[in-house]
């Protein structure tokens, strides 16, 4: 058995001194060992055809001195340092002292920089090209605000969030993907009945039935909650948030987000409301008796195509 051993680890000895007795292998492994580069870059740094550099490029990563990632109908290769034992960093360590100084190795690390140079280069004539139509470029290729669906992934992946007056589901189904759990809750069965068919394939939500003054949840359970377009529904919006500090952690977070101060009377008899919109005195101070500290009440920048009042958010700190 350890004879086996040993026959298994000196062919592998001999098989990194054979990939490295090659002076271009250890041309490309003196390239690609802090910085990614395609086939096409590095046949340009090294001045040599595509089929040649592809050839060595295969023996290097058969023998575990690369690792490649796809980049569209292209790979990226780089020197493998987390996957190199300490015996093949020795040996790599050696050759590069004895290459590094030599005129073609030279050549080769100030072509690379001019490739990297052109990549940035090329980057940026596209920014000042287009810098005047960039949010309508984006726009077209990923959609009104994916920036705001990535800043989800901030949350801590370990976190439980309710979701309170979660209407059809729709933020829990956003959140689910990024945090430990969600509880979605709201008193409408109809409501919830449309909450249940969106996210009945999302086993990290769990939904129930109860008021946002009295939420089916334990003391402490939640991580953060958010409360989004639903305090101007609830009759006495300070009973809700005693009750919401009741239910997050010392620590955890609230998030409210509702509308600002309008006059839209009609509001009351057309959609139920109870409360026209609040102001940052009102919610600051609800917030303090519910338990919260560092306030934070922003006005948010309003859609040009809404048609609704001004929204806000507002956010606090559980105090422990």
């Amino acid at each position: 058995m350890n004879g086996s051993i040993v026959e298994s680890d000196t062919g592998r000895t001999f098989a990194r001194l054979g990939s490295l007795a090659d002076a271009t292998r250890s041309r490309l492994l003196l390239i690609l060992e802090g910085q990614e580069f395609t086939v096409s870059e590095l046949c340009t740094v090294l001045q040599l055809p595509q089929s040649t550099v592809s050839r060595h490029l295969k023996l290097l990563m058969d023998d575990g001195w690369l690792t490649s990632t796809p980049d569209g109908t292209s790979r990226r290769y780089r020197m493998a340092h987390r996957e190199l034992d300490d015996d093949a960093r020795a040996l790599w360590s050696l050759v590069r002292g004895q290459i590094a100084d030599l005129p073609a190795p030279h050549q080769d690390v100030l072509r690379a920089r001019v490739v990297v140079s052109e990549r940035r280069t090329r980057s940026q004539d596209f920014f000042a090209e287009t810098a005047a139509a960039w949010d309508e470029v984006r726009r077209e290729m990923f959609g009104e605000r994916a920036d705001l669906q990535a800043l989800l992934g901030l949350l801590d992946n370990d976190w439980v969030v309710g979701d309170l007056g979660c209407g059809t589901g729709r933020i829990a189904e956003s959140l689910a993907p990024f945090v430990g759990k969600v509880i979605a809750v709201d008193s409408s069965r109809e409501m919830l009945g449309a909450a249940r068919d969106r996210l009945r394939d999302l086993n990290k939500v769990e939904v129930r039935e109860g008021q946002i003054e009295a939420p089916p949840i334990a003391d402490g359970e939640l991580d953060a909650a958010i409360v989004f377009l639903v305090l101007h529904h609830v009759v006495a919006p300070e009973e809700a948030l005693l009750e919401i500090g009741r239910v997050v952690r010392p620590g955890g977070r609230v998030l409210v987000a509702d509308m600002t101060p309008h006059d839209r009377l009609h509001y009351r008899n057309d959609m139920g409301h109870a409360w026209l919109g609040f102001s940052p005195e009102q919610i600051a101070g609800w917030l303090e008796q519910a338990g919260f500290e560092h306030i934070n009440y922003r006005e948010l920048t309003p859609d040009p195509e809404a048609t609704g009042p001004v929204l806000f958010a507002a956010s606090a700190r559980r105090a422990g």
